[in-house]
């Protein structure tokens, strides 16, 4: 039975590889998610971008999300739900993906809209695509609005409203960035909150913020939380802006936000690479990601991680919630 999804912040996990041979480093894998479930992270999230999904087959992506389930089970963190990239061009290809999901151990499914074909989709097509996956989907949808991934696509509130009635599209994940869009849907939808109360006798929706630098402005207008890449390197902090927001402390929460978002651009510059880089310097583990993606030259990475060091330093600062 599927855990249900909750409020807080998830991490959309990087992936890890043997150096000499790009198999999978099963056992880091599990090692990352742990460090991240004692930081005080709500969910995880498999085979997103920052998980370098693309560049996986199909088996290694229930084997990472598989990997991921046993690791935080053993260690006893069963509860934690688990979010399943598990997006394709096609909606066959997409249920392929979200049965594989389920079979690993998912809890639901994070999808992109298809954009290879971007001429074909129009607002219809795509409320059809969503749709048509949710009917036989075996799990919960999140819908995932990134732009920036998909040439430019950029979901609109109306939209979004629409799909959220769907009784098996349950979430949107706002990698657009945009506040007012998620301000908007969490004001006809009511999503789950911890400061702002659902609308009674309807269907569980959440609205996750999609990058680390509007997890407090999310919270106050309604919002469930946050997806954040800097959920990997910087887990306590991300905890730490949203768990003040939800207290109304919001002074501090201001602060640590602004301060956040400092620190993730460092990283967003250097995107998958940089992330990485860093945790091989403060964890001793990262490494490279798959070719043809280049890791940061050993200037870069110094560069980066010296940049970085004040953030590491607050990180260090906070404790693990468990």
């Amino acid at each position: 039975m599927p855990k249900s999804l909750t409020t807080g912040i998830y991490a959309p996990t990087q992936v890890f590889f043997h150096p000499e041979t790009e198999e999978l480093d099963k056992e880091t894998i599990g090692r990352h998610a742990i460090r991240l479930a004692r930081a005080g992270v709500a969910g995880i999230t498999t085979n997103g971008s920052n998980g370098e999904a693309v560049y996986l087959s199909r088996d290694e992506r229930a084997a990472v999300t598989r990997t991921t389930r046993e690791a935080l089970d053993a260690a006893g963190f069963s509860t934690i739900p688990i979010m399943v990239g598990a997006s394709d061009q096609s909606v066959r290809g997409t249920l392929d993906l979200c049965r594989d999901a389920a079979a690993a151990g998912g809890d639901a499914v994070l999808l992109m809209v298809p954009s290879f074909f971007k001429w074909a989709m129009d607002s219809a097509t795509i409320e059809r695509y969503f749709k048509q996956v949710a009917e036989a989907s075996p799990l919960p949808v999140v819908v995932y609005n990134y732009p920036g991934a998909v040439a430019g696509i950029d979901l609109d509130s109306e939209l979004l409203e629409r799909l959220a009635a769907h009784p098996n599209i349950v979430g949107t994940k706002f990698t657009c960035g945009n506040v007012g869009k998620l301000a908007r849907v969490a004001g006809a939808v009511k999503p789950v909150s911890e400061v702002v109360a659902a609308s009674a006798g309807v269907s569980p929706y959440f609205a996750y913020a999609g990058v680390a630098d509007f997890i407090l402005p999310s919270v106050l207008v309604g919002g469930s939380g946050a997806i954040v890449g800097a959920a990997n390197v910087f887990p306590r902090a991300c905890v730490n802006v949203y768990n003040l927001a939800v207290q109304g402390r919001h002074e501090e929460a201001r602060e640590m936000q602004q301060a956040l978002a400092k620190a993730d651009w460092s990283l967003t510059k250097r995107a998958i690479p940089g992330f990485k880089a860093i945790l091989q310097h403060y964890h001793s583990y990262g490494g490279a990601p798959r070719q043809p993606m280049a890791a940061l030259s050993e200037e870069s990475a110094r560069e980066l991680c010296e940049e970085i060091r004040w953030m590491m330093d607050v990180e260090s600062s906070l404790p693990d919630v468990i």
